[in-house]
């Protein structure tokens, strides 16, 4: 049986930091592998913004990733991967070009430019004070790093959205192999708890007023409204701006097309936990990395990525705290 664990961190030589500007609501993560780690990718989303995702193919050169940046900022947000490259290159480590060593930094940004102070964003200096953060601990989570701004149930428009966050989660599969997720949550869609079906936090159908979290007639139930009139005219009008972003990492001995798969696969606790997921205005994005030092099977790998995926996602939001009128989701 599986053991439940606490954070990607557990995965041996994963470190994590975060950076942020709190007056801002904006803020990065960086997941960091000194030692690299061969790396894939599953990009889902319509609207992604990324950067050396390409690389990542199994028919392209480079076989590992030194570092991976989740950013807030927009398509802004990606400026904060040279500060990361450049912690990485003055401690030496990057692919062997000959001259220098390049440091193989694959991004991904969600949008939060609407809420605080859209002018400030991730830049170089903060992707490298948040290496300069990255350790071993568990990193925290809800409103830091990428998921400092993050909102989510962005349907009915940014009155009636809820807090999103970062979060966190790992799991032992057995003989060692630890598999973890950290999760950037910025969903146009609803976080649902996949039990029970119920939402966790969510598009609200009140901007204001007496109703509570957890009440019935609290939340508008996105994929309810998008069966109305009103949803459907919002999809033709509306320009939201979202995402879910994140990486999972194992210390499995895993190749190139392994590990792009198990990528793939941890889209699946994705869609369980976002409701509807991977819409043509979301930028869903997951990374994974191999530390490749245990052996084991890549469809174990890849089933228990889509379950850290999920409950990292809900932590994301069950950590989160509100800022201003947003409200986020009881403990």
């Amino acid at each position: 049986m599986s053991k439940t664990r606490t954070a990607i961190t557990d995965v041996p030589g994963i470190l994590v930091g975060h950076a942020q500007d709190y007056d801002a609501l904006t803020g990065c993560t960086v997941v960091i592998c000194e030692k690299g780690a061969v790396g894939g990718v599953d990009q889902r989303g319509g609207a992604p913004g990324t950067r050396e995702t390409d690389l990542l193919s199994t028919s392209h050169l480079v076989q590992e990733a030194h570092a991976i940046l989740l950013s807030g900022g927009s398509a802004y947000g990606l400026d904060a991967a040279a500060g990361v490259m450049r912690y990485l290159e003055e401690k030496g480590i990057g692919f062997n070009a000959g001259v220098v060593r390049v440091p193989i930094v694959p991004a991904a940004i969600l949008f939060d430019l609407d809420l605080g102070d859209s002018k400030i964003r991730p830049n170089a200096e903060m992707g490298y004070q948040a290496c300069k953060n990255a350790s071993s601990a568990p990193p925290l989570e809800g409103n830091h790093g990428a998921g400092t701004g993050a909102t989510v149930g962005k349907i009915l428009g940014p009155s009636q959205v809820m807090k999103g966050g970062i979060g966190t989660a790992s799991v032992d599969v057995g003989k060692g192999v630890i598999v973890g997720a950290i999760m950037a949550v910025g969903a146009v869609g609803d976080v649902i708890n996949s039990t029970n079906g119920e939402i966790i936090a969510g598009a609200r159908s009140i901007k204001k007023g007496p109703i509570q979290i957890g009440q019935k007639g609290y939340f508008a139930n996105t994929l309810e409204v998008l069966k109305s009139m009103t949803g459907r005219t919002l999809m033709e009008i509306r320009n939201w701006m979202n995402t879910v972003i994140g990486v999972v990492a194992t210390n499995a001995d895993l190749d190139k097309e392994h590990i792009n798969k198990v990528a793939q696969m941890a889209h699946d606790g994705l869609a369980r936990a976002i409701r509807p997921a991977h819409l043509m205005m979301d930028g869903d994005t997951i990374f994974a990395l191999a530390t490749g030092k245990k052996k084991a099977d890549v469809n174990i790998v890849g089933a228990f990525a889509a379950q850290v995926v999920e409950e990292a996602i809900i932590r994301a939001v069950r950590n989160a705290e509100p800022v201003g009128e947003v409200p986020a989701a009881m403990k």
